[in-house]
């Protein structure tokens, strides 16, 4: 990656050659190689190293990415954080976040600074709705970025400012288990309508050996719901899947399967579904 105007005043290339296939831009006067694969993490890498001023730091999804969590898709724009003194932006490919920021809530990571775990939670609870707030959160938990007992912790060290009451009703839905952003959107909107609290990634055994784990579980009732990503299309995948699914029915599980398409398209028939599913069986202890 490299400064266009730099090189150009530098005599390495031409605005011409600039235009070539051989270079693509990731952001105003920043370019690259075409050859190199882009994705959200390197276009934070050039943010970072050839567009930020002191008091910058990578923020939000973009830093669940560098934190561990799932990343983007490259065309996404980078989260900054900015600190008021710093007069930074518009720039295009950038979503900029004017705030400050205390002592040690900005990490080096990789040479980049980014949100900590607590302070990028404390944003997104701040920035992002609800579901996809629980979401990013649950993604830093899930891949141990995040512990609760600290966010716990800052919540209540920030307690009575602006964000602290949105922080905590996200807390109060986040749960690690969760090894998706899907299926943490999926729980989240069912609880928020009514539905009973599920356990993640819950282990059915039989005779006290392993039979399957399914995404969503209310055990008590012996009911289920598996989210199908785009990983299903494998049909080798879409096989064990369904050899597993006959397993759950032989302990008498009702499984819902739910794909993204009707969890866009029609989540209010999801619910009806699994409403009707919790209230043909009675609590099974």
């Amino acid at each position: 990656m490299f400064y266009a105007r730099e090189a150009v005043h530098r005599g390495l290339l031409t605005k011409n050659a600039l235009r070539s296939s051989a270079w693509q831009q990731l952001f105003h006067n920043v370019y690259a190689d075409s050859r190199l694969e882009i994705s959200h993490r390197t276009r934070c890498h050039a943010a970072a190293s050839w567009l930020f001023p002191p008091g910058c730091a990578i923020a939000g999804r973009s830093a669940v990415a560098l934190l561990g969590g799932p990343q983007p898709r490259p065309a996404e724009p980078v989260e900054v954080l900015v600190e008021p003194t710093a007069r930074f932006g518009p720039v295009a490919g950038l979503r900029i976040h004017v705030a400050t920021w205390r002592e040690g809530e900005v990490w080096r990571v990789d040479g980049m600074p980014v949100t900590s775990p607590t302070r990028t939670c404390w944003d997104l609870a701040y920035w992002l709705d609800l579901v996809e707030a629980v979401a990013h959160v649950d993604a830093l938990l899930h891949s141990g970025a995040a512990r609760m007992e600290e966010l716990m912790a800052y919540l209540r060290r920030r307690k009575g400012e602006r964000g602290a009451r949105r922080l905590a009703q996200v807390l109060d839905l986040v749960d690690g288990g969760a090894e998706s952003l899907p299926e943490s959107r999926l729980r989240v909107r069912l609880v928020e309508a009514g539905a009973p609290r599920p356990v993640t990634q819950h282990v059915i055994e039989r005779h006290g050996r392993f039979v399957a784990r399914v995404d969503l579980a209310w055990p008590a009732f012996k009911v289920a719901v598996e989210y199908d990503g785009l990983w299903h299309h494998d049909p080798e995948q879409f096989h064990r899947d369904r050899r597993r699914l006959n397993q759950i029915l032989g302990e008498e599980w009702i499984v819902l399967h739910v794909t993204s398409r009707r969890l866009a398209e029609d989540f209010d028939g999801i619910l009806t579904e699994l409403r009707t599913a919790l209230t043909s069986r009675r609590p099974r202890t």
